[in-house]
């Protein structure tokens, strides 16, 4: 493993933990304590750890910031730092005054946080935790459309839903997705919220997919949405740059953030 990827391995580690040790760091990757005090260093220059004897913690501000996350998404919060850059920077891309179909989801939800920076913002979603975050925006009005709860994701499915979504024109649809296959597109492990992902795509003037760089080559259940109908994806630096040059062949903007 080189030392990039195990950075990012720690990250992960440091998101649930909160705290790291050298020595079982040390352990873990088979590497001296040197070279993990060198990882920690680094770490600690990008403003994600406070190094302490023996080991390191998160910062006082990551902290806060992950004191937040609802516990749905504790449990599988994967990739935070990555979903985070890559919520920022979607987030950049919306101008104010505007109209967001907003999908449920752990990235979509970065997205949301980062959104209160943007004035006058309509948000159209089905993710109760999306529209929650939302709420924190007095600025923003916000509209959660109906239908039967899946309890696994907080959101919203459905024939109701899907015939709510027929009556926008939105600026902007921001949509999370489960798998992103060369063959298929963007997928969907669940055959309902797919449904409600393909009337999002058709609700919006511009549609924008973030995924994270374990997203890529991954073939969930079902297809909503095939790269022609997709105007922009947002992703990290750690995704294949050979993966994203044959999307980009297909039409599709491609934006890498670093983390």
């Amino acid at each position: 493993m080189i030392a990039s990827q195990r950075r990012n391995v720690i990250k992960e580690m440091l998101m649930v933990e909160r705290s790291v040790k050298v020595v079982d760091l040390a352990k873990h990757f088979n590497v001296s304590d040197e070279t993990i005090r060198r990882d920690l260093f680094q770490l600690e220059q990008e403003g994600i750890v406070e190094k302490n004897y023996g080991g390191a913690v998160l910062t006082e501000e990551l902290q806060q910031t992950m004191s937040i996350v609802p516990p749905l998404h504790l449990r599988n919060f994967q990739y935070y730092e990555e979903k985070d850059a890559i919520g920022k920077a979607t987030a950049g891309l919306v101008k104010d005054n505007s109209s967001v179909i907003l999908d449920s989801g752990s990235t979509t939800w970065c997205v949301a946080r980062h959104l209160k920076q943007v004035s006058d913002l309509t948000i159209v979603t089905n993710g109760i935790n999306i529209a929650e975050e939302c709420s924190a925006n007095e600025e923003c009005s916000i509209f959660l459309i109906g239908g039967k709860l899946i309890r696994k994701s907080m959101c919203l499915v459905g024939p109701q839903a899907e015939e709510e979504l027929k009556k926008y024109d939105a600026h902007y649809a921001i949509l999370g997705t489960s798998g992103i296959s060369l063959r298929k597109g963007f997928t969907s492990s669940d055959l309902y919220e797919a449904q409600v992902k393909r009337a999002m795509v058709s609700a919006a003037q511009k549609v924008i997919v973030v995924a994270d760089h374990s997203k890529f080559l991954k073939n969930a259940f079902v297809s909503y949405a095939v790269f022609q109908e997709v105007d922009i994806l947002i992703t990290s630096e750690l995704t294949d740059p050979a993966v994203l040059n044959e999307i980009e062949q297909h039409g599709v903007q491609i934006i890498v953030c670093p983390i």
